[in-house]
């Protein structure tokens, strides 16, 4: 299957771990991995401020760069969300691009998602292993996609991997892009109850499915000196199979 990964503007500069990982699992698993160099942004944070012109443009874009492939993954939960859902909205009256942006959607995929509803991976068919605890933050958007209970069900193949329970884990951890620019105080509160959460998990790794949360999670654990190791379900999953080396925790 010819694959085209989108990495998404977060991913790339902050955690391209990710993005590494995700191609290393994807090739091991039969696929061709295509990057197109010409991919931006997919319009969110235009989005979710309102500037739907704005948003539109980069939503067009998205469409032009991508529509050649087979089907489009991401490790990223909220930009999946924004191709398969809001995207097709906003562009709904769009003589040109309208139909085109439904499909698209159709063939985008949140890498786990992919992972389990279209290749139907078997782990622990494939010797998958890592001797160590995990946590698991699903982000919010992976409500909005239905896929709230997937990464657990994905990571539970791992042999040797202990999935301990987040508590109030359907709590955002307060990032949600612009929200927390507007309402730094309420955010911050958010993130800081999310990380006693994980703290309370005593786990070795806590397993994020977006790298804006990842990266709110992980400043708000420097801030307040707890050293805690964050990764995305692709690096796991590449450890795991042996395709990268395991990182020390912090």
């Amino acid at each position: 299957m010819n694959v085209a990964l989108f990495i998404t503007c977060l991913t790339e500069q902050f955690t391209p771990r990710a993005g590494v990982a995700s191609t290393l699992v994807l090739e091991h698993l039969g696929c061709r991995v295509h990057f197109p160099e010409a991919q931006t942004c997919c319009g969110q944070p235009m989005f979710n401020t309102g500037h739907h012109e704005d948003a539109a443009i980069l939503a067009r874009r998205m469409i032009d760069v991508f529509d050649q492939f087979e089907a489009i993954v991401t490790p990223s939960g909220s930009c999946a969300a924004m191709v398969k859902i809001h995207a097709p909205e906003l562009l709904k009256g769009d003589q040109t691009y309208a139909a085109r942006a439904k499909a698209l959607a159709a063939k985008t995929y949140e890498f786990v998602e992919f992972l389990s509803r279209v290749l139907r991976v078997d782990l622990a068919a494939l010797n998958a292993r890592h001797e160590s605890t995990a946590t698991i933050h699903p982000a919010c958007h992976l409500r909005e996609l239905g896929l709230m209970d997937e990464p657990a069900k994905l990571l539970a193949q791992i042999n040797g991997l202990e999935l301990r329970p987040l508590p109030s884990r359907d709590e955002c951890c307060g990032f949600g892009g612009a929200f927390s620019v507007k309402h730094p105080a309420i955010s911050g509160k958010m993130v800081e109850n999310k990380v006693a959460n994980v703290v309370s998990t005593r786990s070795d790794s806590l397993v994020c499915s977006d790298a804006g949360c990842a990266m709110n999670i992980d400043g708000a654990c420097r801030k307040s000196g707890v050293r805690q190791r964050i990764l995305s379900a692709p690096e796991i999953i590449a450890e795991s199979l042996g395709l990268l080396p395991r990182e020390p925790s912090p």
